[in-house]
Parts: C-alpha cells; structure tokens; sequence
C-alpha cells in the first residue's frame, strides 16, 4: 500500500516538474519577445511554483487520509501492534528456550 503511494505521489511530482519546465521555456520566450518583462517572467514561475507546492500539500494530506480510512475500514493490523507481538513471541521464545 506504501509503495503505491510513494508510486503515485512521483508520478505526480514528475509531471508537476514537466509543467514546470515547460512554463519556464514560455516565459523564457515570452520575456525574449520583449511580450514579458523580466520581473514579471519570474513573478509567473514563482507563483507557480508556490501554487503548486500548496496543491501538492493539500493533495498529500486528502491522501493520507483516505488511505488511513481504507486501511481503518479493513482493520489491519498496525505496525505498532505487530512489533509487539514479534517482541513477545521473542520474548516467549527465549523462556522456552531456558526451560529445555
């Protein structure tokens, strides 16, 4: 389940660095045409930027959430729970072990 969240939080971040580029080449354009000024070239990507690391935000945490709701609904096992248990099994392991 992790892995399919980290698969598609890089995908996102990989088309999300696309788009950037390629507004970046625009406004490069734009601004060499005399159609942009410099200021205001930079003005474009940084608000981009910032727009999208807000929405990336926001998507990352509507994510968690439901993927924290799925895995509530399926009442699996935490990893909490099951490092106890590894430790108890351990630990009974060990007393057996004495015994014999």
């Amino acid at each position: 389940m992790e892995d399919l969240f980290k698969k598609f939080l890089y995908t996102g971040v990989g088309i999300v660095s696309t788009t950037a580029e390629k507004i970046q080449k625009t406004v490069d354009e734009l601004v060499e045409k005399g159609n942009l000024s410099e200021e205001e070239g930079k003005k474009v990507v940084n608000d981009f930027v910032s727009d999208t690391e807000n929405k990336k935000n926001e998507f990352e945490t509507k994510l968690k959430e439901l993927v924290n709701g799925v895995v509530q609904k399926f009442d699996f096992t935490s990893r909490e729970e099951i490092e106890k248990l590894n430790a108890r099994i351990a630990e009974l392991e060990a007393k057996l072990a004495k015994k014999k």
